[in-house]
């Protein structure tokens, strides 16, 4: 184990409470583990550590992923935004497999703005975003929908719209959710064009993705 891993065990272990670890992990539908540390505790703790790491980014979240609470998946979501600038095309596949493994939308929205954040700085990784609203995974199909949160007025807004038609009919909860987010969220840069948007293809979205979308219009 690494230096980093070790040091977040040991800054966060002492930190530990049982009662309200059983709480966040019924929050969670039983699906994991918790050391039962709020996220304000959790980051002040995790903080210094992180400030001080200049050891490779991907490679250390990969070892607090497979640590069994889910505090430490967390540490590695905030890990790897912090250090996003040192992300390369190249850390692409990594950060999918994370996608992919204990997957549910607390980690996968903590990573999808990550990696939204490399393809905005390598365009040509848009062609794998193209290939991942089309992936067999939904939680990858999340992310593309997704990874555009962060870019305001640079969201590629015709690509926005295109993945959002193409995943409107799906049933998945998780999908009708993102694509309503992800329109509110580029509602607040151009209100106008979610506006057509939605009046355009309101029979083709469902009506969770609508009201999410339409919620500061």
């Amino acid at each position: 184990m690494s230096d980093l891993a070790a040091s977040i065990q040991d800054a966060l272990q002492p930190l530990a409470d049982a009662t309200r670890a059983g709480a966040m992990a019924a929050y969670m539908q039983g699906k994991f583990d918790f050391l039962g540390i709020q996220t304000p505790a959790r980051r002040q703790a995790a903080l210094p550590l992180m400030r001080a790491f200049t050891g490779n980014p991907v490679d250390a979240a990969r070892e607090l992923w497979a640590l069994p609470e889910r505090e430490y998946q967390y540490v590695a979501v905030d890990l790897l935004r912090r250090q996003n600038k040192r992300l390369a095309a190249s850390d692409l596949p990594a950060l999918e497999a994370l996608v992919q493994d204990k997957s549910w939308w607390d980690t996968v929205d903590g990573l999808a703005p990550t990696i939204g954040a490399i393809v905005a700085r390598e365009p040509q990784l848009v062609s794998r975003m193209n290939a991942l609203i089309r992936a067999p995974d939904f939680w990858l199909r999340r992310v593309a929908l997704l990874h555009q949160l962060d870019w305001k007025e640079n969201t590629d807004e015709a690509r926005l719209f295109a993945y959002c038609l193409h995943c409107a009919g799906e049933r998945e909860f998780f999908i009708r959710k993102a694509i309503g987010w992800a329109l509110r969220q580029y509602a607040r840069t151009n209100p106008a064009a979610v506006r057509h948007f939605l009046e355009t293809n309101r029979e083709k979205l469902s009506g969770l993705s609508f009201r999410e979308a339409a919620k500061h219009l």
